[in-house]
C-alpha cells in the first residue's frame, strides 16, 4: 500500500513537472509579446514619410550597406510609398507582425504605434527624409527588451537608386512637389550612410542638410 502511495505521488509530481515545463516553454518560445514603439524626428529640417516597421525573424533585412537597394525599397526611399516592401514582408513566413504609421512627422514630433512579436525575433522599420532624392532612415533588424525599454538612434542612408542632384523637380513632397520615382536614373548603385544636403540646387544646406543620427526610437515591453 505504501510503495503505491510513492508510485502515484511520483507520477503525480512528473504530472506537474511536466505540465509546467510546458507552459513555460509555450511562454518562453511562442507566447506573442506587443510593444510599443516611439519614434522621435530629431532632425532640423527633414520630415519623415509614413514609417513602415516590421518585426521577423533574424534572417530578413530591409537592405544591405554597399548592395543595391531592391525594388520596393527604392520606392520607400524615392516616393515615401511603403506599400510594395510592406507587401512583400506580408508574404514573408518570418515576418510576424508589421505596422506603419500616418502622415508626416515634422523635425521634434514624435509619434507611437503598437506591434508585436515572438520570442528572438528582431524589428526593423524605415522612412524617406524629405526634402532629399533618395535618403531613409532606418532600424535594421535590432533586438527588442525582454523587459522595460530599449532607445536606439537611427542613422540615414542612401539608397543609391537616384542622382542626388536636389532639384526641386525630382523630390517630393511639401518643401518641393516634385515627381518621387526617378526610372530613367540608376544613381550610385548602392546603398551607402547619406551624406546630407550639400544646397547645390535648390535646397538649402542650412535649412535641409543634416548629419549623423536623424531618428530617436523608443521600444518599450507593453506584455
Amino acid at each position: 500500500m505504501i510503495k503505491n502511495i510513492a508510485k502515484l505521488s511520483a507520477i503525480t509530481l512528473m504530472a506537474t513537472c511536466a505540465a509546467y515545463s510546458t507552459s513555460a516553454f509555450s511562454e518562453g518560445y511562442s507566447h506573442t509579446k506587443k510593444y510599443q514603439v516611439t519614434v522621435t524626428n530629431i532632425t532640423k529640417g527633414q520630415s519623415f514619410t509614413p514609417i513602415l516597421s516590421a518585426t521577423h525573424g533574424y534572417k530578413t533585412r530591409f537592405f544591405e550597406l554597399g548592395a543595391p537597394a531592391s525594388n520596393e525599397l527604392i520606392a520607400l526611399a524615392e516616393s515615401g510609398n511603403v506599400a510594395p516592401l510592406l507587401e512583400t514582408l506580408t508574404a514573408n513566413r518570418s515576418v510576424k507582425d508589421t505596422a506603419t504609421t500616418a502622415g508626416l512627422l515634422t523635425p521634434g514630433s514624435s509619434v507611437s504605434f503598437e506591434i508585436e512579436s515572438m520570442r528572438l525575433a528582431s524589428l526593423s522599420l524605415a522612412a524617406m527624409l524629405i526634402p532629399t532624392n533618395d535618403t531613409f532612415f532606418a532600424l535594421d533588424a535590432v533586438s527588442l527588451p525582454r523587459f522595460g525599454s530599449r532607445t536606439y538612434f537611427a542613422k540615414a542612408y542612401d539608397a543609391g537608386s537616384e542622382t542626388n542632384d536636389e532639384y526641386c523637380a525630382n523630390i517630393p513632397g511639401p518643401a518641393c512637389g516634385g515627381v518621387g520615382l526617378s526610372e530613367d536614373d540608376s544613381g550610385e548603385g548602392y546603398v551607402y550612410i547619406s551624406q546630407g544636403i550639400h544646397g547645390e540646387a535648390d535646397l538649402t544646406a542650412s535649412e535641409y542638410d543634416f548629419r549623423g543620427v536623424v531618428a530617436k526610437i523608443t521600444i518599450s515591453r507593453m506584455h
